[in-house]
């Protein structure tokens, strides 16, 4: 059985315990679904009540530590060598419509570096975790990054920036470079899962724009450790600040990058 560090184990009860009340409000949506106003408040409801969970668990097991949540802020910045990184409904869309697709994301960032990560899809029960050194599991199975090497046998994931995001058109000029390239590109809707599912070998690769922290930071630890290549779209180790992310199986890692990249200064 894989080893969990106690930094871990705090992590996965608190995902855990924030996840017991959103598998109860996920099946309210579907009632709601039919109300003339819709479930848009009752999400945003849910979703303050998952991370206000993450934010007593988190803070019970080590109260010395930053954190950097989607509804509650917080920056690197705050004098902190120790943060948690937090996303509490990554898939918020999904979970509004009724669509199983949808997870808690928690990261342990130290100085500068992801230490831990864990990503928890409730509807499923399908716990991704990682820690710096110590691998990549899926529940208890190791994981290790698909052995596909070549672009053409490759299937893709990517996001696609919605109503009120910019950069729509750099993101039909790189789904039109890549596209013809490989096997097939998917958009889930769930950048965290995006990243478990590269760690699982079910994608070969996934790359976005305009992302935030809580988004990735659980996702490239995850990547990395399952021995993928994880880096900014030029190539660089910048994810959590500008908020570009590419990840790959190694040797699929630069041919992508050069397709996005010439895309993009084109």
């Amino acid at each position: 059985m894989a080893f969990k560090s106690p930094i871990l184990n705090v992590m996965e009860a608190a995902a855990r315990k924030a996840s017991r009340g959103l598998i109860r409000d996920f099946g309210e949506v579907e009632h709601l679904q039919v109300a003339r106003k819709g479930p848009s408040d009752f999400v945003s409801a849910a979703d303050l009540r998952v991370e206000r969970i993450l934010r007593e668990e988190l803070g019970k097991g080590r109260p010395a530590f930053g954190m950097v949540m989607e509804e509650g802020g917080g920056d690197f910045g705050q004098g902190k060598s120790d943060v948690w990184i937090a996303d509490p409904i990554d898939g918020t869309t999904n979970f509004l419509h009724g669509i199983p697709h949808f997870a808690v994301s928690i990261a342990h960032w130290r100085e500068g570096k992801i230490m831990a990560g864990l990503i928890y899809q409730p509807i499923g029960d399908e716990l991704y975790w990682a820690e710096n050194g110590m691998g990549a599991y899926h529940n208890n199975r190791r994981l290790r990054v698909s052995a596909r090497t070549e672009l053409a046998d490759a299937l893709i994931a990517t996001g696609l920036p919605f109503k009120g995001k910019p950069k729509h058109d750099r993101y039909m000029e790189t789904l039109t470079a890549v596209m013809p390239q490989v096997a097939g590109i998917r958009r889930f809707g769930a950048a965290t899962l995006d990243l478990a599912w590269v760690a699982a070998g079910r994608f070969d690769g996934f790359w976005e724009y305009g992302l935030s922290p809580w988004d990735i930071a659980a996702g490239i630890i995850l990547v990395r450790e399952a021995g993928g290549a994880v880096t900014d779209i030029d190539g660089g180790d910048d994810m959590l600040t500008n908020g570009e992310v590419l990840a790959a199986t190694p040797p699929l890692h630069k041919p992508l990058a050069k397709l996005i990249q010439s895309a993009a200064a084109g």
